[in-house]
């Protein structure tokens, strides 16, 4: 979801719900204004008491969803079936309804059933028990004048004079204007929705449209969509008005598929030149994510008032045609529609995607900006030093939605574990992830999400995600080098962390060393404070830059260049020691011209010798080391006459 706020020259919000204005926002400054418009949320709905109330004694199957409106009117009556399977023997299901609205009755097979209505809960009760397995269904009548929580869950409002009406659910409004199932852990397997709205105006919804039709003597029409794949509740929609309608198509692989867009009619010109922009998005997305979740369907643009985007499936409400806010919205048909968060505490694995999906579509076309656009997204989620991603209070929407959190520093999990794992094997990750039959059209947590990466990367995730996703804060790193010889470099890496949740940050750190005419780009997988390494650079570098192209979220970084470690004549230099996988022989200025590197064990025994030939007196050596057992070895080095020795612990 994106929600966007301009800010005036005198700092006070503004909320566009007028006539519709071309965003040029970037895509972290669109994260911020969502930010802000969370912190305009109805007072009384910034704290949620219960999401749900509803019984998880049953599985929904369908909803036949029959609602009657009038855009200037605020006020629904509906007609609402809920096909199920029951899940547990019972004599009675609940349903999320806010109690504003009234049920006139409740039918099964025609017969009314008892019901009762309390606290936003629709209670009802069948003749007889219902056992495991038994399918069924419930037809409930109401009506009324819906309430409006989170983000205006049902709104009555105007275009250029025109009435416009529409919902928005996401998170907990849903149950403000139908009765449902309100929470994470439940989609209907398919839904057919019937809009009966005055004659004059087309209403737009989830799936492909069957029919309109006519009745009350040509002054109404009935709508008819039909979605045919797993819907959560939030995701369910309508909105009518005066909408101007146009088709466009996009090609996916052997699929043509249908794109259709309903704008209001002073938009027409606007929403038609943009809307190449998602076509080239729905190529992009489809191509390295995996097919487009509902390609035996459409996707389509539906054009509301509210100042942003909500992902609706299959039917995307926009303000606007904005290039990054239609690629977010976009991005959520596969991160947040097919695959859906199955708790408010793992949000970003909705809203993080789409937001890192959307800068790859922004960095894909203007790459120039990339440095930039990601520079302002680490600025923002290093602004303070706290904050997790992980969403430690869901009764409070603010949070839910950060932008700093949620949105910023989710979607930079992302960027950090692709550098971690390499685009190939992150790409396959994500992939994979889409395509698990654990969670394809259904809910995931981030450990669904880190499962399936482990398994194609082969790599354990657990300290990535305790540190980036559960911790806090962010790292900041002191790089201490020397230059030795030509050709090589000794780098330290120090760390420390902005807050106490994280002791250090386990990360691949790249660094580019260069002079006047050269530079190389070397990474250095940085696992322990202090840790050194030595790497061949090729030149004699003078500066070194930590993370030029925004990888990672840090700041404060600071390096400096120590002296040469190369002074004097006959110099030997072994490091480090105790060793590691390799250590590492640099001789300097030796009079000799070639050197014997040999290696014994604890018991004297010889295990390891090498030949060095020294060009100019200088020479370097790498040994392996890594299958040496733990203990005590001895280095000897003999150089025409020279004779060195060192004791190396493993």
């Amino acid at each position: 979801m994106r929600i966007i706020y301009f800010i005036t020259m005198l700092g006070s919000l503004q909320l566009m719900a007028q006539a519709p204005i071309e965003l040029n926002i970037p895509t972290n400054d669109i994260a911020l204004f969502e930010q802000m418009a969370h912190q305009r949320i109805t007072p009384t709905n910034n704290s949620i008491l219960e999401a749900t109330t509803a019984s998880n004694n049953y599985d929904v199957n369908y909803y036949r969803c029959e609602w009657e409106v009038n855009p200037a009117i605020r006020y629904i009556t509906g007609k609402v079936t809920v096909y199920f399977t029951i899940t547990t023997a019972s004599n009675n299901i609940k349903l999320d309804l806010m109690s504003p609205l009234v049920v006139d009755s409740v039918k099964k097979n025609n017969m009314l059933l008892v019901k009762q209505q309390t606290s936003n809960t629709l209670n009802i009760n069948f003749i007889s028990t219902l056992n495991v397995g038994v399918k069924d269904s419930i037809t409930i009548f109401y009506q009324g004048v819906p309430p409006n929580t989170g983000f205006g869950s049902f709104i009555q409002d105007q275009h250029s004079g025109t009435p416009v009406m529409w919902s928005l659910s996401e998170p907990y409004g849903s149950r403000d204007w139908w009765p449902c199932k309100n929470g994470l852990d439940d989609k209907a397997d398919s839904i057919d929705i019937f809009i009966t709205a005055p004659a004059q105006y087309k209403a737009a919804s989830n799936g492909i449209l069957q029919s309109e039709t006519l009745i009350a003597g040509n002054t109404k029409k009935v709508t008819h969509w039909k979605h045919r794949y797993p819907i959560a509740s939030y995701l369910m929609c309508f909105a009518v008005t005066n909408y101007v309608v146009f088709n466009n198509t996009v090609q996916l692989g052997s699929v043509t598929l249908p794109m259709q867009t309903h704008c209001y009619p002073e938009s027409l010109t606007s929403f038609q030149s943009g809307t190449q922009n998602v076509l080239d998005a729905l190529q992009l997305f489809h191509n390295n994510f995996g097919d487009y979740p509902f390609i035996k369907e459409k996707y389509g643009h539906v054009q509301f008032g509210w100042g942003g985007g909500m992902e609706h499936q299959t039917a995307t409400f926009i303000i606007s045609i904005n290039e990054s806010l239609i690629a977010h919205e976009l991005a959520h048909q596969w991160f947040g529609d097919k695959i859906t968060c199955a708790s408010w505490e793992d949000i970003w694995l909705n809203e993080g995607f789409a937001t890192y999906l959307a800068a790859i579509y922004m960095e894909n076309k203007y790459p120039a900006n990339t440095s930039n656009t990601r520079k302002g997204i680490i600025n923002n989620i290093t602004s303070t030093p706290d904050g997790s991603v992980w969403v430690n209070d869901t009764t409070s929407v603010g949070r839910i939605f950060s932008g700093r959190l949620s949105y910023n520093k989710g979607s930079y999990l992302l960027y950090m574990l692709r550098w971690k794992l390499g685009d190939s094997i992150f790409l396959k990750g994500l992939r994979q992830y889409q395509k698990d039959p654990k969670l394809a059209y259904g809910f995931a947590y981030t450990d669904d999400l880190k499962r399936n990466l482990e398994q194609v990367s082969g790599q354990n995730l657990t300290e990535f995600f305790n540190d980036w996703f559960k911790g806090q804060g962010y790292p900041s790193y002191n790089v201490k080098w020397t230059q030795i010889g030509g050709d090589y470099v000794k780098i330290q890496m120090n760390q420390t962390t902005s807050h106490a949740s994280v002791n250090f940050f386990e990360l691949p750190v790249a660094l580019k060393f260069k002079n006047a005419t050269q530079e190389k780009i070397i990474v250095v997988d940085n696992k322990i404070n202090g840790e050194i390494f030595i790497k061949n650079i090729g030149f004699i570098a003078d500066t070194v830059l930590i993370d030029p192209d925004y990888w990672l979220i840090t700041k404060n970084n600071v390096s400096a260049k120590l002296a040469d470690a190369t002074p004097g004549q006959n110099v030997i230099q072994v490091f480090p020691n105790p060793v590691g996988d390799l250590f590492y022989i640099y001789m300097h200025k030796m009079v000799a011209a070639n050197a014997d590197i040999n290696l014994y064990n604890a018991a004297g025994q010889l295990i390891y010798i090498k030949k060095i030939n020294l060009i100019n007196g200088s020479g370097y050596i790498e040994i392996p080391s890594k299958k040496l057992s733990k203990g005590v070895y001895f280095l000897r080095i003999y150089a025409d006459g020279l004779k060195f020795v060192k004791k190396l612990l493993r």
